[in-house]
């Protein structure tokens, strides 16, 4: 029976605390935040040479689709979804890989970064030869991969796609401390750090972009190759 001091409970319903996390491993943050780092860059370098047409998530993807299928433009609704279902291939290419949800060492990381990265790279000639509809493509099911690598760690969503998310969950999380619950400080570390890899991976990315074009999409290429082989390294001591 939960009594009044359960910290589960709270005197206008149930509540679950913020699950502790005080034991997160560093390579998690780091890790995360390069990964971060690096769509953000993808998602600057689609933003710049794929007419503003986001890359590292679906939330655009989907409203452009809606319009597209209201005004009957049958050649950007094939195109849309087609972006949509790469995302979605890319995820279950990463399930299909990783097996789980739950973020440890051991599991087959390594592959699907390398997998990435050679996403990447035929989207870059892909797109450097001018065909931009399947670099496009290409690039989106990179993103989608990366994001089904990870999804929780102990409680805390990680996600390194997009920060939508994150922002909403830092939100809540404010909010249930102002009406007093314990406020995981870690959890907000790790989404912070998140989302300023994002940033700084926009950053780069259009710094790239405006000097290299698509010769841009190396730097993530390389950084997805470069994080698969300390991956390797830290998994296997």
């Amino acid at each position: 029976m939960a009594t009044r001091n359960d910290s589960r409970f709270c005197s206008r319903g149930l509540y679950k605390a913020p699950v502790v996390i005080t034991k997160l491993p560093r390579w998690v943050e780091i890790g995360g935040f390069w990964l971060s780092c690096i769509a953000g860059s993808i998602n600057a370098i689609g933003l710049l040479g794929f007419k503003y047409q986001a890359v590292s998530h679906l939330t655009g993807t989907s409203t452009l689709l809606g319009v597209s299928l209201a005004a009957a433009n049958l050649f950007d609704c094939a195109h849309l979804l087609g972006i949509t279902l790469a995302f979605v291939f890319g995820a279950a290419v990463a399930g299909a890989l990783v097996g789980n949800a739950a973020l440890q060492l051991g599991r087959r990381y390594g592959i699907a970064l390398v997998l990435e990265s050679l996403l990447l790279l035929a989207a870059m000639f892909a797109l450097l030869s001018t065909d931009s509809t399947s670099g496009h493509l290409l690039a989106s099911a990179a993103c989608g991969l990366q994001n089904g690598m990870v999804s929780t760690y102990s409680g805390a969503v990680v996600r390194t796609t997009h920060v939508s998310g994150l922002f909403t969950d830092l939100g809540t999380m404010l909010g249930t401390w102002f009406r007093g619950h314990p406020f995981n400080s870690r959890q907000a570390i790790l989404y912070l750090l998140l989302i300023v890899g994002f940033v700084l991976g926009g950053i780069i990315g259009a710094f790239l972009f405006e000097r290299y074009q698509f010769h841009a999409m190396l730097f993530p290429a390389l950084g997805a190759l470069a994080l698969a082989a300390i991956y390797w390294v830290l998994g296997n001591p």
